[in-house]
């Protein structure tokens, strides 16, 4: 071999060794900028977010960042469905606000019913033609008939499922400003149980639900925000002598009194004013002073509000966290009107409704908010429709239905 090929060859063996070590060095350093537990903690919570309760407790093992992120969008919950009834026939949609995806089932037995209220996984619903009060669960189709009841007002309630023995239904109206009458029923009495009660101070009933069932008690709120109190063992009533929440001078809108929604979490009483052109303020009943506190953090907690009942969650995705969650779908049934605490803003943006101009029974907005579903977990099975295709869903309420919440797919 010739000197000229020998220097050649050479020099492109050092140029191959170069460039292996340069391209070990540049693979080194690319594994450094790429590796796993330095991901950027937005991609982390998003990718975290989509997996199942059992992926995310392994992959919270992997190191103590993961570990962090991952408790923070641990889903240990389901958020409720939203059944909305249909103007004709017997086909009604159910809207999972978490995977923003809607389904339809077939449900003959509510025919010619309205909802009253909603809990514990179980509607509650009346039947003016029959003056049928009657509870019914939507995904196990069980129906349990009341007595007859003359339903001249919407608010009632009920303590808890009417499987449970303890299950008490409540119902309140105002006869006069300082007398209301209250009548009671369990699901097995033959009749209801009337009587009236004084008031201590004026107390006028809503013409829409504004009720909970909080530590053994009805909690009622009145027209001018006032709180009465039922104790259904004791057969008491009381009017709280404490003020209404205070809000600004320009909050209310025409109907503020229907803008105002009553929820209940851990014993904890929460109250929820909305107007068209601002914000929702939020106070909580301080018990020990009875007073009313404006809260600026839900502490994790998710509200579901609506015009017959509302409802708390807890350990529900990151993202839907320190929420309140309105009676509206737009988008065409994309997108769940929202407000974060957090981020003192609505989601979609410009979503300010005056939520006291909806109609919880005009046909348009006849629906009710369900509870929490966890397909693939249940003895029973639905005939479905997802969007176009018909198919096979098993469901299993694992949480209380909620509310009648309003619908405009738009």
């Amino acid at each position: 071999m010739s000197g000229k090929k020998r220097r050649k060859l050479k020099l492109l063996s050092d140029t191959v060794k170069e460039n292996k070590g340069t391209l070990v060095e540049v693979k080194q350093d690319t594994g450094e900028l790429q590796s796993w537990p330095d991901l950027p903690e937005e991609l982390l919570d998003l990718i975290l977010s989509k997996l199942t309760l059992k992926e995310n407790i392994r992959v919270s093992a992997v190191c103590k960042r993961w570990l962090s992120v991952a408790v923070s969008v641990r889903v240990l919950n389901q958020p409720p469905w939203i059944m909305y009834f249909p103007k004709f026939g017997d086909f009604h949609e159910f809207y999972d606000p978490l995977n923003r995806k809607t389904y339809s089932v077939e449900l003959p037995e509510l025919c010619g019913s309205r909802v009253c209220y909603t809990k514990d996984g179980w509607l509650l619903l009346f039947r003016p033609r029959t003056h049928r009060l009657f509870f019914f669960n939507p995904f196990t189709r069980d129906l349990i008939k009341l007595p007859r009841f003359e339903m001249t007002y919407q608010i009632v309630a009920f303590s808890c499922a009417p499987t449970d023995p303890s299950c008490i239904i409540f119902t309140v109206k105002h006869v006069s400003p300082t007398l209301v009458a209250i009548s009671t029923c369990h699901p097995e009495a033959p009749d209801w149980t009337t009587a009236n009660y004084q008031n201590r101070l004026p107390f006028v009933s809503s013409i829409w639900n504004k009720l909970v069932f909080s530590n053994g008690l009805f909690v009622c709120l009145s027209l001018t925000g006032w709180l009465g109190v039922f104790d259904p063992k004791e057969l008491t009533w009381n009017v709280l002598v404490v003020p209404p929440p205070r809000c600004p001078d320009n909050f209310f809108a025409k109907s503020w009194w229907k803008g105002k929604f009553l929820a209940e979490h851990a014993g904890e009483i929460i109250v929820i004013y909305t107007c068209c052109s601002e914000n929702p303020i939020i106070f909580k009943l301080d018990q020990e002073n009875m007073v009313w506190v404006e809260v600026k953090s839900l502490d994790g907690i998710t509200l579901f509000t609506s015009f017959l009942s509302s409802h708390s969650r807890i350990d529900l995705p990151g993202v839907m966290r320190n929420s309140v969650y309105f009676s509206k779908v737009r988008f065409y049934g994309k997108r769940c009107i929202s407000y974060s605490l957090r981020d003192r803003r609505y989601y979609p943006r410009k979503q300010c409704h005056d939520w006291g101009e909806q109609d919880p029974f005009e046909r348009k907005y006849n629906s009710s908010l369900c509870g929490s579903v966890l397909p693939g977990e249940l003895d029973k099975t639905s005939d479905v429709c997802f969007g176009k295709r018909s198919r096979r869903l098993n469901v299993n309420v694992n949480a209380s239905i909620l509310c009648a919440f309003g619908y405009n797919a738009v």
